[in-house]
């Protein structure tokens, strides 16, 4: 399968033209001194792509190498070949170190399951993942078609697996997220659990309700209804006025 027609298989044609710029590049650096390896993974994954693409098996060298470093993914992939990102997933899962992945671009299709092997799962500023349903170009007849899309479907439900080791929303919610096609911003991939942090995106501070803020809360609110409850005051108000406040309370 050649660049164009893999491109092909997305639904949502927005950001095509740049995920093709992406460069590719496969590169490790070790360092013993810090005990850390660090591994660029940009591009096309499998290598059924073409000549300078990377795959499973050599993220396995590289991990061997690596020993018991903690590893740091540095990842801005459009996706590729599933059975490879699935194997990288689990490689990864296995090692012994920690293992950081940083999502500087886009982590789509296969690359969001990479994604998922990290310890910790940073969404760069301006950063997107991408989840979708898993797709193949066939050619033959009906039974064919058919066959291939029973293995399409428990290809999916491996896959989707995968992010509900992660996912902070239910197996049934994750579905219908990838049957759509679902794009997701750094914010949104911390919402729903897919990442840990975004970096550089402002948190919505919380409001804590303290003891002291609850007290002076139900003050408040018992001054209201003193105002807007005046059967309550020393004083009756006339008899006429009872009419329209027990209206106005009855819609309250």
């Amino acid at each position: 399968m050649n660049k164009e027609m893999f491109f092909k298989m997305f639904k949502n044609k927005n950001y095509i033209d740049q995920l093709k710029e992406i460069p590719q590049k496969f590169n490790v650096k070790h360092n013993e001194e810090e005990k850390k390896t660090e591994i660029t993974i940009y591009g096309v994954i499998g290598d059924s792509w073409w000549s300078d693409s990377f795959s499973a098996n050599d993220i396995d060298k590289a991990l061997n190498e690596a020993g018991d470093n903690d590893v740091v993914i540095n990842l801005n992939s459009p996706g590729g070949d599933a059975f490879d990102g699935i194997s990288i997933f689990n490689r990864l899962k296995r090692h012994k170190g920690k293992v950081t992945v940083h999502v500087d671009g886009w982590a789509c299709s296969a690359a969001s399951i990479i994604a998922m092997a990290g310890d910790e799962i940073i969404m760069e500023l301006g950063s997107m993942m991408m989840i979708h349903e898993a797709s193949n170009i066939v050619w033959g007849s009906k039974t064919d078609m058919r066959k291939e899309a029973d293995v399409l479907e428990q290809l999916e439900e491996g896959i989707i697996d995968i992010y509900v080791t992660k996912a902070n929303i239910g197996r049934d919610e994750i579905k219908e997220k990838v049957n759509a096609e679902t794009w997701f911003s750094a914010s949104s991939a911390v919402e729903l659990g897919l990442a840990h942090k975004a970096e550089g995106v402002e948190e919505t501070p919380k409001i804590e309700m303290t003891a002291e803020k609850n007290d002076d809360r139900k003050s408040i609110l018992n001054e209201l209804k003193n105002v807007l409850e005046p059967n309550n005051q020393t004083e009756q108000e006339p008899s006429e006025n009872k009419g329209s406040f027990n209206l106005f309370k009855k819609w309250r």
